[in-house]
């Protein structure tokens, strides 16, 4: 609403001001009004810790459609500034607040999964949001669960981004191991959550154990927030628990993730993503060098085969990594160094390599 008022700030106001008054105009808008914020300094918000602030439109005349011209001009401009972007989401006290600027939708293509994985996630939730009426003929609750599990550094969260971006959706994140996170606060937060946003779980593992190992893991786990397992399981799916939601889960560790959390109606779909297989690495090495030298895909595919020799293993991460480190190389030179994909440290062989040739030559 500020900026769709072209309050620019000409008087600034401090924080411990209780009290300032401005007066603008705008050519849009034929009349005067008055711009009026006042803060409580004695009144709180409870859960952000900040005082409340009331901002008070007046005008002369008794045309009420200005003060709806400025409310539509600044939902407008709002729009606009969120057009095109994903838009996050983050807990706070009992409602979601978004979380940073909004952020350049992140291409599906960019996150390179095993084939067939990200056109079945992708078809299984655009099928989800067209066919909302067919769940309601039949009874059945309108809400998805997808678990997305593999070893660290292989695009889950990644993949979730640019899905959002895919579906035009946000992405709300909530953290199941924050302290004050309670089962009440956990619902509340599920059902109110932004229309047109993923719900999004990250590291579930790190939140519970199994029940199986709770003796075994009492200490570890002891204390570590106030939501109780079977709060969750509620929220997810429980008499409760909202409709209209697409939840995605990912974890490093399937195998600690207790069966009831996972099983059918709380996860409908599971997709292993795991470390790059052979076209995967085609497709990052053609992605990362093949427009600029026009590459043929047999130059990718050894690129591949010299990754997985003797049954190496290269996440994606570590393979984006190197690609960073060697933007400038040429294929060739890429080829002959994948070693230094599962180096931990910047190396200088590709710089060091032209002065020996020049030396040799002299």
């Amino acid at each position: 609403m500020v900026a769709a008022m072209d309050y620019c700030a000409r008087s600034k106001r401090d924080a411990t001001s209780q009290r300032r008054d401005i007066i603008c105009a705008k050519r849009n808008w034929p009349n005067t009004y008055k711009v009026e914020r006042s803060r409580e300094q004695h009144t709180l918000d409870l859960h952000m810790g900040v005082p409340w602030e009331s901002v008070t439109l007046t005008s002369f005349g008794r045309n009420k459609q200005l003060y709806f011209d400025i409310l539509e001009e600044a939902r407008l401009l709002a729009l606009e500034a969120t057009e095109g972007k994903t838009l996050m989401y983050t807990a706070m006290g009992s409602e979601w607040r978004q979380f940073g600027h909004p952020r350049r939708r992140r291409p599906l293509s960019s996150v390179v999964l095993a084939k067939g994985v990200a056109e079945r996630i992708v078809t299984d939730c655009k099928e989800f949001i067209g066919n909302s009426q067919w769940y309601i003929d039949r009874g059945i609750p309108y809400r998805r669960g997808y678990l997305l599990y593999g070893p660290p550094g292989c695009g889950k969260s990644s993949f979730i981004t640019a899905l959002a971006g895919e579906l035009e959706y946000g992405i709300c994140l909530l953290n199941l191991s924050e302290r004050g996170l309670t089962d009440d606060r956990l619902n509340h937060l599920l059902n109110v959550a932004p229309e047109q946003s993923i719900i999004l779980l990250e590291d579930v593992d790190a939140a519970f154990a199994s029940r199986e190992d709770v003796k075994q893991q009492a200490a570890a786990y002891e204390g570590l927030n106030r939501i109780t397992f079977s709060g969750l399981l509620n929220c997810l799916d429980g008499v409760a628990s909202t409709e209209a939601r697409i939840v995605f889960m990912t974890t490093n560790y399937l195998e600690r993730l207790d069966p009831a959390l996972i099983r059918p109606g709380r996860v409908d779909v599971k997709e292993f993503v795991g470390h790059c297989d052979a076209y995967q690495l085609e497709e990052m090495f053609l992605r990362f060098y093949g427009k600029q030298e026009k590459l043929p895909r047999k130059v990718a595919i050894e690129f591949a085969k010299c990754v997985l020799a003797d049954g190496r293993k290269a996440s994606p991460a570590q393979v984006q990594g190197y690609f960073m480190r060697h933007k400038t190389a040429t294929s060739s030179e890429v080829l002959s160094h994948t070693a230094e994909i599962w180096e931990g440290s910047l190396s200088t062989t590709l710089q060091k390599e032209p002065i020996t040739l020049q030396a040799t030559a002299a």
